[in-house]
């Protein structure tokens, strides 16, 4: 028994010499700390900084004079219901950028009822890089009615990861900025937020050294490097369906060679060539086949360009072309294609189940530009529930095979093609439309 004990004991003074953690609050004063961007107030009193807004003056951020690359960090945090704030991590400020503006990573502080905690956003940069919206279960870790909440932020590599109260949020994989330093924001006032509210932190603790992240779990990840099969996403069963560098795993649909025009891989993107009008329906599908899965991808529009990706495609039905038949998550332009005011209540517009069902359109702020790459995700699950998501938003749900989804096809283009969306597998499609449009980051997972 004795030996156990002190087996135990060595253990854990192993793990605790491993785990190096360095306080960057000294709990009496905000020595290691500078203010930069605007004037809220901030001090320190029993043991916490305290941040207030004042008003008439932008976002304020406390910084670390230190930079940190790859860390873990964790603190504790109280905030005032209807404020808003963030943890700024490996962000910087420039004079060549914006006369000094603070930009880089932050992990969220959203007290408000969409409850966006624990998300990612790219302050004074990109805007949000993730939206908890795919995790609901992160969605509900953060305690409101100010109660003090636990963070954790991981940053080793390119692995972005985050956790409130020990639930996991966001799981990022992205490479834009390497180091920088760490800050706590006390945003502007706006909306319903007022002079003299207030945010608490305490416990603020780093490790630089020796660093073990968390196991792989379950937490969605958006991965924003170029065709990357990130350790997270391969424990968690995907795989890529374009290399980046060739059409490896894809043929033309009713044939088993690709096109032999308008399809090109250039710079580690799929680019259909627009078309004088003579040449379309070069559709292209994976050489497999998928039932239930969760398939990711990101899609960039032309002005007035149109396509789409299509899944439980059917070969067997005679389209009369070269085109597929099957489910279609619309690629469109919404504003310059006329396919958008036709079909039935907006069936047709971008994101769709193109002619059936469809899509709820997000904030504008949320909506890319032409020209910008969208995040499309489509997931099948095994009991036939269908989910369309547009950059971080679910915007379409049905059940295949309800009666419901048969009514719908009944009333559409695809009445004649009996069975249609039914086959217990199918393939994926990216289609030619005659436009000029591009994907990339194409990844799929089958679901049991």
């Amino acid at each position: 028994m004795k030996a156990l004990v002190v087996l135990t004991l060595l253990s854990f003074g192993s793990m605790a010499q491993k785990e190096q953690w360095t306080p960057l609050f000294d709990g009496k004063t905000l020595k290691g700390w500078k203010q930069l961007g605007g004037q809220a107030k901030y001090e320190v009193k029993n043991g916490e900084i305290i941040g207030t807004t004042v008003a008439n003056t932008p976002n304020s951020f406390l910084c670390t004079e230190k930079e940190y690359g790859d860390f873990i960090l964790e603190l504790d945090l109280k905030v005032a219901e209807g404020m808003n704030s963030g943890i700024q991590f490996r962000s910087l400020s420039k004079p060549d950028y914006q006369n000094g503006r603070v930009h880089g990573y932050q992990v969220e502080v959203d007290p408000s009822d969409r409850n966006w905690s624990g998300g990612l956003y790219d302050e004074g940069r990109r805007d949000w890089l993730y939206i908890p919206n795919i995790n609901p279960e992160g969605k509900k870790a953060f305690k409101h009615n100010e109660q003090w909440n636990h963070y954790r932020v991981e940053a080793i590599g390119n692995t972005i990861r985050t956790w409130v109260n020990d639930i996991p949020v966001s799981s990022l994989i992205d490479d834009v900025t390497a180091q920088g330093f760490i800050a706590l924001q006390v945003h502007s006032i706006y909306g319903n937020m007022k002079e003299g509210m207030e945010i608490r932190w305490k416990n603020i603790k780093i490790q630089t050294q020796n660093l073990k992240p968390r196991p792989a779990d379950a937490t969605p990840v958006i991965n924003l490097t170029l065709n990357n099969l990130s350790a997270l996403e391969q424990a968690q069963g995907f795989k890529l369906l374009f290399n980046g560098k060739d059409f490896t795993g894809w043929r033309a649909v009713h044939s088993d060679k690709m096109p032999e025009k308008r399809w090109k891989v250039e710079n580690g993107t799929i680019n259909i060539s627009p078309s004088d009008g003579s040449e379309t329906g070069n559709d292209i599908v994976t050489t497999e086949q998928y039932g239930a899965f969760e398939i990711t991808f990101e899609f960039k529009l032309t002005d007035g360009a149109n396509s789409g990706l299509k899944y439980f495609v059917n070969e067997q039905f005679d389209s009369g072309g070269k085109s597929g038949v099957g489910l279609e998550f619309q690629v469109l332009d919404d504003e310059k294609h006329p396919d958008a005011k036709m079909g039935v209540v907006g069936n047709r517009t971008l994101a769709s189940l193109y002619d059936l069902i469809p899509s709820y359109k997000p904030d504008k702020r949320f909506q890319r530009k032409i020209g910008e790459w969208n995040q499309g995700r489509v997931i099948v699950y095994p009991n036939n529930i269908v989910q369309h998501w547009l950059n971080g938003f679910k915007v379409v749900e049905y059940e295949r095979g309800s009666n419901i989804f048969k009514a719908l096809v009944a009333r559409s283009k695809y009445a004649k093609y009996d069975g249609f969306g039914l086959n217990e597998k199918g393939n994926i499609l990216l289609q030619d439309h005659g436009d000029n449009v591009s994907f990339r980051n194409i990844k799929i997972r089958e679901l049991k």
